[in-house]
């Protein structure tokens, strides 16, 4: 099992070297896998909360209206959607794919939850970005919490994962708990767990990647 201090030194070895960047980098992970048949429809589509938030928190969009709605809306959500809105949407594709591209994560009443998937659901689907229903009288807060500190990790057919763990702002050891709290959820969705894994890699947006070839420790 790959160690954080092995992650560490992942990172600092794709940020040395880096040019000076007018823009803030993002700091990715990849993840290559053996010995699992891509054929058998091998697909992931998971949400991880990491234990330290990204210097842009993922967008959350709510589709709720009433007591929930308010209180979305004091909590900072990226943008509130009622019964009429998300009935609307249904009416114009291009406005809806807009709104679906816009958004890492939605989160819906369970009572719109019928209108949502009427309306929304056939382009929600295969991005796999159907919301996730709140409960009646649930803490919408904490909802908006937990999903604002997480990233979706999406992969079909593939051998390859790759998702973005922290930028290069960030403490190094910061972006390497992010990194294993990823390692650690989606080791257990792997056939054989970690021993699916044949390496990993750590690269910022225009740098080239750092490689770490995965030892199964018998």
């Amino acid at each position: 099992m790959v160690s954080e201090s092995e992650i560490v030194t992942l990172i600092q070895e794709a940020k040395k070297g880096e040019k000076e960047r007018k823009f803030k980098e993002s700091l990715e992970l990849y993840i290559t896998l053996k010995d699992i048949d891509v054929k058998k429809g091998f697909a992931l589509n998971e949400v991880i909360q990491l234990p330290n938030q990204m210097s842009k928190p993922a967008a959350v969009c709510v589709m709720a209206e009433g007591d929930m709605g308010l209180k979305a809306k004091d909590a900072k959500a990226d943008e509130v959607l009622d019964n009429d809105k998300v009935t609307k949407l249904a009416e114009d594709k291009r406005a809806s794919r807009k709104l679906i591209n816009k958004y890492d994560f939605f989160l819906a009443d369970t009572k719109l939850m019928p209108v949502v998937g009427k309306s929304l659901g056939q382009l929600l689907g295969p991005r796999g970005k159907m919301p996730t229903p709140v409960p009646f009288n649930a803490p919408i807060e904490s909802f908006l919490s937990r999903f604002k500190t997480s990233i979706r990790v999406r992969v079909k057919n593939s051998l390859s994962i790759s998702c973005k763990i922290g930028d290069t702002t960030m403490d190094e050891h910061q972006v390497a708990a992010n990194a294993m709290a990823v390692i650690n959820n989606l080791k257990t969705k792997f056939p054989n767990g970690d021993k699916n894994i044949r390496k990993y890699m750590v690269k910022t947006t225009m740098g080239k990647a750092a490689k770490l070839v995965h030892k199964v420790t018998k």
